[in-house]
């Protein structure tokens, strides 16, 4: 929009756009909000892996001339993540948007040597142990011991993947309570911002085939140990919202049957 105008926007409108936009989301990551080279935002913190040689390297950058997340992994492997509390019945849409150098040559959902992604969304419930069967409470705790102590016992995994077409819903190669879910594949967006939209609380329901709890933690992670590879990867702002953003403040929503 022209500065001028935007000038002649009268105020109570300026005030109800602002409004609009931001009712009714949650912010996760307000990577936009920061200063390049600055500390994160307050909330995030190191997502390791016990066994990760080498860690991929955050940083808050201006990349097209926004504040964003990058990650810089070479044979590495480690996030980012943030404890909140959210409901998904409430905030049922994860909004981000992400961009990546390349993708994996060896990366495969469906391998443990291939489990490497440019690009992938944690979300993590906070589904209590207690309900899962004897065998599973066993591998979850090994898997805990192995990978990382504060795995949860449920969570969705959305990755940018070599191979697997987007839609797919499969189990992680090391622990079925993560379900990976491919949003974006191959190389035909490579190097250019994809904005996401997805409904975790029906991806959920598809993955695990029950209603989800409460959301507990939302991570950020570009890993290439298995593989051995290099890449880039910027991550956007990161959001959850009750209904599907509209680019039109209220009263430019024509009326029913219009």
């Amino acid at each position: 929009m022209h500065k001028a105008l935007l000038c002649a926007v009268p105020a109570f409108a300026l005030c109800a756009v602002m409004a609009f936009a931001a009712v009714d989301a949650i912010m996760v990551g307000a990577f936009s909000a920061a200063r390049p080279g600055s500390a994160l935002p307050d909330g995030w913190a190191p997502l390791g892996l016990q066994n990760a040689r080498n860690r991929t390297q955050y940083a808050l950058v201006d990349e097209d001339g926004s504040t964003v997340l990058r990650a810089e992994s070479n044979a590495a492997a480690s996030g980012l993540s943030r404890r909140l509390r959210a409901d998904p019945a409430e905030h049922p849409l994860l909004r981000w948007r992400w961009k990546v150098s390349n993708t994996l040559k060896g990366g495969d959902v469906y391998r443990k040597e291939g489990d490497d992604y440019p690009a992938r969304i944690y979300v993590m419930f906070d589904y209590p142990v207690e309900k899962l069967p004897l065998g599973e409470r066993m591998k979850l705790r090994m898997a805990r011991a192995l990978h990382d102590p504060d795995l949860p016992a449920a969570t969705l995994c959305y990755v940018w993947d070599s191979k697997a077409p987007p839609g797919t819903i499969t189990p992680s190669t090391y622990t079925d309570r993560v379900r990976m879910v491919v949003v974006e594949s191959g190389t035909a967006r490579v190097k250019r911002w994809v904005d996401m939209e997805r409904d975790v609380y029906r991806d959920f329901r598809a993955a695990f085939g029950e209603d989800p709890p409460m959301i507990s933690a939302i991570a950020v992670a570009t890993d290439t140990d298995n593989t051995g590879e290099a890449v880039t990867a910027w991550y956007g702002d990161i959001s959850l919202h009750k209904r599907a953003v509209s680019t039109s403040p209220p009263w430019q929503k024509p009326a029913d049957g219009q």
